[in-house]
């Protein structure tokens, strides 16, 4: 069981779906808000299931919201058993998940003339904006002018503020990867913004990247192995 965020835009649904086509499981798909259906609908009429955050970061949603709604399931169902998994995020794939967004805007990886902003949908759990930097530091090894986080809600740098700090540094060019799984609102801002503020380029979402297909399926073996404790 598969839990996205949700959204009215219905380019995000078709792209978890197309995500989700790349798993040789038999995976079905819930969301947290916005559209149907509910972890509560999948999960009824099931007696197992390994539920999986299809989330970037761990935050208030993998650490609140889908534990709770996992204990309201059991509570109506007693006999429902559950194992729960890890975020997608963070992962070392994720990293050549990006430079393959990054390679279909144009932008060679590692390229020594590239400033690149690493742009999450931020949160207001500074332990998941940490990651975020943390992924930034780590990418940046890879040879980039630089790579500097930012955040499209919730936290500064926004990634407006990021490209126009760059290029006052003096960064010969600017691009922008957005460390986000669907297209929607945050997506179609920071590539408005950005744009305006500067931005040479701006990759896609991750989206139906065969690096994250790769990387659920090794969250599904984990949490068969060892899942996620939950409270109760």
């Amino acid at each position: 069981m598969a839990v996205a965020h949700g959204s009215r835009d219905p380019r995000a649904a078709a792209t978890v779906a197309a995500l989700l086509g790349q798993v040789p499981l038999d995976v079905r798909v819930a969301y947290l808000d916005h559209c149907a259906p509910s972890l509560q609908q999948a999960l009824s009429g099931l007696r197992t299931a390994v539920v999986l955050p299809l989330l970037l970061t761990e935050a208030y949603h993998s650490r609140v919201d889908l534990p709770a709604a996992l204990a309201e399931a059991r509570g109506r169902d007693p006999l429902l058993r559950v194992g729960y998994g890890r975020t997608l995020g963070p992962h070392p794939l994720l990293l050549p998940a990006l430079e393959r967004r990054l390679a279909e805007a144009g932008v060679p990886a590692g390229d020594l003339g590239t400033a690149v902003v690493l742009v999450s949908a931020g949160s207001s759990d500074a332990r998941a904006n940490a990651v975020v930097a943390e992924t930034a530091r780590v990418w940046r090894r890879s040879g980039w002018w630089t790579v500097t986080p930012a955040y499209a809600s919730a936290a500064r740098p926004t990634p407006a503020q990021a490209v126009a700090a760059l290029k006052r540094a003096g960064a010969p060019r600017v691009v922008v990867a957005p460390y986000l799984l669907a297209p929607g609102f945050f997506a179609d801002k920071v590539r408005r913004e950005t744009l305006e503020a500067g931005a040479d380029a701006v990759a896609d979402v991750l989206g139906a990247a065969p690096e994250l297909a790769e990387v659920l399926l090794e969250r599904y073996e984990d949490a068969l192995r060892q899942p996620v404790a939950l409270a109760g």
